[in-house]
């Protein structure tokens, strides 16, 4: 156990490689309660959720999700987000638990001359149980009388699980196939212990923060603080696929769209070590004897069984192929510019 974001949070139950195999294989079960909740809600909410978000929110169908920048007038993160249309003037969006107070100041603040328009921090209402892998789906369906099959990818709906009222979202942050749910806080240690109980049969075991992280990194997921942050725009993310273009103006539009039309000096990129070291985060990358940028994320992956990461690098060196050094503790080894995703589910 170690404190987060003011919670205690499990590294780790049965080693972070059992856990990360379990998840790739069957099936795992996070408590990622830590999580924030904000919801936005009158009116004119989908005009502030427009101002504040880099995604067309009006793409959204009740029922729906999708992921979206938090942004600053730079194109930058105040955080990364889900967007969950609940009704037509209703949203959620779920930020990083370090984040939550941050996040729900800045949106509060932005949207002041919106109008019709409320936020609230609901975090301390929801309790979150993921339930991540390819046994996820039956594990989960004795417990609850919805339809799983009928809730595709990036869609929730409602119902209950292990008699208590839900959100099921099918969502993830794993690479793999799997639900979300949201739940009272009062019931959620009945929830998970019924999740547990149902996937006993598929061997499915509970997973801490230190296989969500590997896992996160080999599906290239980016994590706040160190893929991401308030130096870092959506476009060097390498997430232009985030920004609703054609929505009109939001936070940070002007910037993003000066750096789509003039390019940028540097992108995150994926990379995977040649020579037998392990590049973590933090560890300075180098190009011709000299730093040019700094991994971000690094490890050595249970499943991929290879020592991959990311970094920030100069655009030119962001091609598949290029080669790369990293210094691993005073030691230059050679690293090559690999396609992201690492890993993706067949």
């Amino acid at each position: 156990m170690v404190p987060y974001a003011g919670w205690d949070m499990p590294v780790e139950y049965s080693g972070i490689s059992n856990e990360h195999l379990a998840v790739r294989s069957r099936a795992g079960v996070f408590d990622v309660s830590h999580m924030g909740e904000i919801e936005i809600a009158g009116k004119n909410a989908l005009a502030a959720v427009q101002l504040i978000s880099s995604n067309d929110a009006s793409l959204l169908q009740t029922g729906q999700a999708h992921y979206a920048a938090l942004t600053t007038p730079d194109g930058t993160f105040v955080d990364d987000m889900l967007v969950y249309r609940m009704a037509t003037s209703h949203f959620m969006l779920v930020v990083n638990a370090a984040n939550t107070e941050k996040a729900f100041a800045w949106i509060s603040e932005q949207i002041k001359t919106i109008g019709d328009v409320a936020a609230i921090n609901s975090s301390n209402r929801y309790a979150l149980i993921a339930v991540q892998g390819p046994a996820a789906r039956e594990v989960l369906q004795p417990l609850t009388g919805v339809d799983l099959a009928d809730i595709g990818y990036y869609r929730f709906g409602y119902g209950e699980v292990a008699a208590a009222r839900a959100t099921i979202s099918r969502t993830g942050y794993t690479g793999e196939d799997g639900f979300e749910i949201f739940v009272p806080p009062n019931v959620a240690d009945r929830v998970w212990q019924a999740i547990l109980d149902s996937g006993r049969s598929a061997d499915v075991i509970p997973c801490g923060l230190g296989a969500r992280d590997t896992l996160r990194l080999e599906a290239a997921m980016r994590l706040y603080g160190n893929d991401i942050d308030e130096t870092t725009t959506v476009l060097e993310a390498g997430l232009g696929w985030t920004i609703g273009w054609k929505k009109g103006a939001f936070i940070g539009r002007d910037r993003l769209l000066e750096q789509k039309e003039r390019g940028t000096s540097r992108k995150l990129a994926g990379f995977e070590m040649i020579d037998r070291a392990i590049a973590r985060q933090g560890y300075p990358v180098l190009s011709g004897g000299r730093q040019v940028g700094m991994v971000t994320s690094g490890t050595q992956t249970p499943f991929l069984k290879k020592a991959i990461g990311m970094a920030y690098v100069p655009t030119e060196l962001h091609a598949v192929g290029a080669e790369i050094d990293i210094d691993v503790r005073g030691r230059v080894s050679k690293a090559r510019i690999v396609t992201l995703p690492f890993y993706s589910r067949s």
